[in-house]
């Protein structure tokens, strides 16, 4: 009678428990979820793009900086973005 009844008991417990696991994966697979999910992947890819971007400019600066320093090039006026030095060009025209 007691084997009956503890088996009767853990198939129960078993089958309670597997119910409740195969409905968390039907609402983990919502498409509520699932959006909810997308969007949390999307945010967490963007602040690392963000971040691997920081580190590259800062990287691109240490480096320049370190270029400029070997070349004797201290003085921060210098090099202005945008700006380049005036050539000369001689064109004749063949015409």
């Amino acid at each position: 009678m007691f084997r009956r009844a503890f088996w009767f008991t853990a198939g129960a417990a078993t089958g309670v428990w597997a119910t409740n696991k195969v409905h968390r994966k039907i609402r983990s697979l919502s498409p509520e979820s699932l959006a909810v999910k997308a969007a949390d992947k999307a945010l967490e890819a963007g602040d690392r793009l963000r971040t691997f971007a920081q580190d590259v400019r800062a990287g691109m600066a240490e480096r320049e900086d370190q270029l400029n320093d070997a070349l004797g090039r201290t003085a921060p006026d210098l090099d202005l973005p945008g700006q380049r030095p005036a050539i000369a060009y001689n064109r004749k025209d063949d015409h």
